[in-house]
């Protein structure tokens, strides 16, 4: 047969279930039919329209469901129309694509009927609020809140931090892992961590007022204690010298501590050779003519400045001059007095030092950390020979050192909401609030230094220059120790200190008590006023109790719970506390 000048009579027509015969069987409401016609087929054996099943079979129900509720499907349809060949052609859809979206369920769960039970066992782990989550440990942080806010903080190295450090924190930034440096991470998905990071590094310049050509910055050290060993990693090989303040005399373990029967505490001091200098006994000032003298016949290749207990001024040119002429690098541990340091309320070791460490929650006000600064660029002329920097270099290569000794040699992945905490706490160090919160500070402090003197109390040097003050019990016939559990129970915290001239510090000699703390909460000279008179008073309550049950009295904390004395004057301080806000309370 000869095809090639026929011409087609093909045609397409769509109906729907609405419209097929009574004959025909029930069609789906969401189906179409499809009639063929064309002259090529013979009149004589007509053809029968077939309709096309395109959606997933119904059951009878279904079907039966759908047949019933026809007219009612109307009014939720649209209809589109379109031609194909020339012919007009109409489908009705329902407007919310509903039948997709079924037929799409449907598979679904055919494949995975546990689907829905294992979202929605993500979701009950995974949004459930701490108290429903544990609540043990709930309830152990909300006493903890209530004994933060029903006490007295005097401990010199805590603080409160606002809450938006607090919102930081508690952020999905803990969920981001992130080792190495900005732009140089071996993880992927860190371009905004990078964005903190380099922000908060740039805050923290801004905030000491250093200049980035001459000063960088590493904020991912865990403390600062990690900070310091950092710097010992980096520009130092084991056996090396360091040289710090003894740590009875004010100093810090990290400095290179060893026990008088020469057990080495720290890691500097297992790792690295240290040699203490001291102060004086009997003004409590550093001697720095003796301390030249060691240093010049010790030879460190670091010299620290800088301690966790030394209630006075720095005297930081002093430190360069013998750093030059033993030729030493000068590391600053700053972390007591950095929040002072920022806020230009004492000498800046920046000026001087070649390093400087610090951690970041104490007078800084900031979250729990550590952050290492090191100089850049081209070294004074007459700066003496530096470690490792050789005598025909003039340039300090500290920058490479420190950081490949923070990541990889010494730690893994940084606390990313930490950094986002401390830029927070960078940027209101930045500001004029800040310093006068530290001018406070500093007020708070010498009012306190001096209602102590006047009840007749030996402090050490007489007195203070930043925000702390070391109480010297022995003259009362206390030991830190003892003191410190007394205080405890009358919900004011402090801290035991050795006092120069003890044994050791198993059995200190004395208190540390600072005031970065209770002015965060707003107290002020007044307030410091009546916390000396509560001071004073455990004092007198010790005293009693020492000379009624002994120093060591293994029941002395059941004689604490009970005492009269200790109830009342608990009492009081809780009833003074809590006047004073608490930042975050309501968190």
């Amino acid at each position: 047969m000869d095809l090639s000048h026929h011409q087609s009579n093909l045609s397409l027509t769509f109906s729907s279930s609405h419209s097929s015969p009574p004959r025909r069987p029930p069609i789906p409401a969401d189906s179409i039919s499809l009639h063929l016609e064309s002259s090529f087929r013979d009149p004589s054996h007509p053809v029968p329209t077939v309709p096309l099943q395109l959606m997933e079979p119904q059951t009878d129900a279904e079907s039966n469901n759908n047949n019933n509720n026809n007219n009612d499907d109307d009014d939720d349809r649209e209809v589109e129309e379109f031609r194909i060949l020339g012919h007009s052609m109409c489908l009705k859809r329902r407007r919310d694509c509903e039948s997709s979206t079924i037929s799409t369920t449907k598979r679904a769960a055919s494949l995975e009927p546990n689907l829905e039970a294992r979202k929605a066992a993500v979701r009950s782990w995974g949004d459930q609020p701490l108290q429903v989550a544990d609540p043990d440990i709930y309830e152990i942080i909300e006493k903890e809140k209530n004994r933060q806010f029903k006490g007295i903080e005097l401990i010199a190295s805590e603080n409160f931090v606002c809450r938006a450090v607090m919102e930081a924190l508690g952020s999905h930034l803990t969920n981001k892992y992130s080792e190495g440096m900005p732009g140089a991470r071996y993880y992927g998905g860190n371009q905004y961590i990078d964005e903190i990071e380099m922000l908060c590094c740039d805050r923290a310049l801004a905030a000491f007022n250093l200049d980035p050509k001459c000063w960088g910055v590493n904020v991912q050290p865990y403390s600062c204690t990690s900070a310091n060993f950092a710097v010992y990693t980096g520009l130092l090989s084991p056996g090396d010298r360091i040289m710090g303040l003894d740590t009875p005399s004010g100093g810090n373990t990290s400095h290179g501590y060893y026990t008088p029967n020469g057990k080495k505490i720290s890691g500097a001091s297992i790792f690295f050779e240290s040699l203490p200098y001291k102060i004086n006994p009997q003004s409590g000032f550093i001697d720095y003519d003796k301390l030249e003298e060691r240093a010049l016949d010790f030879r460190p290749k670091i010299l620290i400045c800088g301690g966790s207990s030394y209630p006075r001024e720095w005297d930081y040119a002093r430190f360069r001059h013998i750093a030059d002429k033993c030729g030493a690098v000068l590391l600053c541990d700053m972390a007591q007095i950095s929040g002072i340091i920022a806020a230009k309320e004492c000498v800046n070791p920046f000026d001087y030092c070649d390093v400087v460490t610090s951690t970041t929650h104490k007078s800084l006000r900031g979250p729990r950390g550590g952050i290492i600064f090191y100089r850049k660029g081209t070294k004074p002329r007459k700066r003496g020979i530096l470690l490792s920097q050789g005598h025909e270099s003039d340039q300090y290569d500290f920058e490479e050192k420190i950081n490949f000794a923070v990541f990889p040699s010494l730690q893994g992945g940084p606390h990313n909401n930490h950094i986002a905490a401390l830029a927070i706490a960078l940027k209101q160090v930045a500001t004029p609030e800040y310093k006068a919160y530290m001018q406070q500070v500093k007020k708070n402090a010498q009012v306190l230094a001096s209602a102590l003197l006047r009840r007749k109390c030996r402090l050490v040097t007489g007195g203070t220059d930043n925000h702390l003050i070391l109480w010297d019990l022995r003259p009362l016939g206390l030991t830190g120790k003892f003191y410190e559990t007394v205080c405890e129970a009358c919900h004011i915290t402090l801290n035991k200190i050795a006092i120069f001239g003890d044994n050791g510090t198993i059995i200190p000699g004395g208190v540390r008590i600072g005031t970065p703390a209770m002015t965060s909460r707003g107290c002020l000279e007044t307030d410091f006023e009546t916390m000396a008179d509560f001071l004073f008073r455990a004092a007198q309550i010790a005293n009693m109790l020492q000379r009624e049950h002994g120093k060591l009295q293994k029941t002395i904390s059941k004689v604490l719970e009970s005492n009269r004395d200790i109830l009342e004057l608990r009492a009081r301080v809780e009833a003074f506390a809590t006047q004073f806000a608490l930042p975050g309370f309501d968190i």
